[in-house]
């Protein structure tokens, strides 16, 4: 079989069977056409451990970040352990194939008075009732208040929300759904944009539509306009040229174990489906524990 056929048929495989999300289906088809274009193979069976490895060297020649290796190393493994299955190959390349581990970065996170006062100051804006203003308020207080990843809360219909309880159920990676809390500032944000934001931006659509944010134009939003939010109001902040939803998810998480919740309990809120991704915010935690320590104590 040809190794774009085989791409597709593994892709298709991994939306229909494995469930997993758009994001990664399209991550994995990009690394597999780059893998075609670096071996100059057409063929499935004629990929061998050599061409694997002079493919992630050649990666590394461009500069390409570990965690981008150990990407592609993770996807030429899934993919020749399901070509194997499927007896597309009769001998599986991809077993030796070993990627540099990844390096683990400490995530940036704002403090809790940077994210009061961002808050706060968006609240204000809210009360003018413009839509948009009412909207974004929202949108910051919910991806704060329940560390949803930015793909959870575009998904959001309005039945997915219980305002009385403070709760929404979301759809998670591999379509796993599970129910997360809020508190009264977004429960408070979000009422005030579905009774005086929301119906001003459906009315600027010709047709209605089930979800909880509404773009500009009235439609579902999507990613790239609630990236385009957080980096501007969170970036100087921070102070990261670059920054993007999740980063408020890593501020909730971090935020969560300072006031004293259970690591178990964080990682059913933020939906890990491992605990250790979760306790790489313990070490942010002890990061920021001894930063103010060395600040504060006369003898540190």
């Amino acid at each position: 079989m040809e190794l774009s056929a085989a791409t597709d048929a593994f892709a298709d495989h991994l939306t229909r069977v494995r469930r997993l999300s758009p994001a990664t289906v399209r991550a994995y088809r990009s690394d597999l056409r780059d893998l075609t274009a670096s071996t100059g193979e057409s063929e499935l069976g004629d990929v061998d451990l050599e061409m694997l490895r002079e493919w992630l060297w050649k990666a590394t020649q461009r500069g390409d970040a570990r965690s981008t290796l150990a990407r592609r190393a993770a996807a030429a493994r899934s993919f020749f352990a399901w070509a194997k299955d499927e007896e597309l190959v009769t001998h599986d390349p991809s077993l030796r194939l070993i990627a540099p581990k990844r390096g683990r970065t400490l995530p940036v996170i704002a403090s809790q008075d940077a994210m009061t006062g961002l808050l706060d100051d968006h609240r204000q804006a809210a009360n003018g009732g413009d839509p948009v203003a009412l909207r974004d308020h929202a949108i910051l207080e919910l991806l704060y208040g329940s560390g949803i990843r930015v793909s959870e809360l575009c998904g959001l219909d309005i039945d997915d929300l219980d305002l009385d309880r403070g709760t929404a159920r979301v759809l998670g990676k591999g379509s796993k759904e599970r129910v997360v809390p809020f508190g009264a500032p977004a429960r408070d944000a979000v009422a005030a944009y579905l009774s005086r934001g929301r119906p001003a931006l459906t009315a600027r659509s010709d047709s209605s539509t089930p979800a909880l944010v509404l773009g500009s134009r009235g439609g579902r939003i999507g990613p790239r306009t609630v990236y385009t939010l957080v980096a501007r109001v969170l970036g100087p902040i921070i102070g990261a040229e670059t920054i993007g939803p999740h980063a408020l998810r890593h501020t909730a998480a971090t935020h969560l174990l300072d006031g004293g919740a259970d690591l178990r309990a964080v990682q059913e809120i933020l939906g890990h489906a491992s605990l250790g991704t979760t306790q790489i915010y313990t070490h942010v935690s002890a990061e920021r524990l001894v930063t103010t320590y060395r600040l504060a104590h006369p003898r540190a």
